[in-house]
């Protein structure tokens, strides 16, 4: 494989890109330093943690295990993409915020993600399911159920308002 830059084009959060990149350059990287799109945290790097999870084409990914170049005609979606505007969070931070899920906040730009796509899947979740799609996140500070009390209270709202 050349060293050489490869050039790529992504959207990101709605926004098309077109760089040219090193061929080992990992997302996390790209997005970070590239972007300047912050919240993609780097915990592990390799994969464990979940801090670096973001959306690949709606998918839950882990941007440390993947590179740049393999994004190239791919739509990816950070925390930065969730809220509608600067002015308002997105229904599920906004749970965080009102369920007190969140301490240090390192872990919670990947476990926004992962819940963003879990809800789109299953917007009625039990417990039981909360916590087995949170399994591949660690939170060193919580003891998670705040994490899934915001998860809950995400799900139920749509159902509360719609009543």
């Amino acid at each position: 494989m050349s060293d050489a830059p490869h050039p790529i084009s992504v959207t990101v959060n709605g926004r098309t890109y077109r760089r040219a990149v090193e061929p080992r350059l990992l997302l996390t990287d790209f997005l970070r330093h590239e972007l300047r799109l912050s919240g993609t945290h780097v915990g592990c790097e390799h994969g464990v943690c979940g801090a670096c999870t973001i959306l690949l084409d709606g998918e839950p990914a882990r941007a440390c295990l993947t590179l740049a170049v393999q994004v190239d005609g791919h739509a990816v979606s950070t925390v930065e993409g969730m809220a509608p505007s600067r002015d308002a969070l997105h229904p599920i931070q906004q749970a965080f915020r009102d369920a007190h899920a969140l301490q240090c906040g390192y872990c919670t730009p990947g476990i926004l993600m992962t819940v963003q796509a879990f809800l789109r899947d299953n917007p009625d979740p039990d417990e039981h399911a909360v916590r087995d799609a949170l399994s591949g996140n660690l939170c060193r500070c919580t003891g998670y159920q705040h994490i899934v009390d915001a998860v809950l209270l995400a799900a139920a709202r749509p159902r509360g308002a719609a009543a």
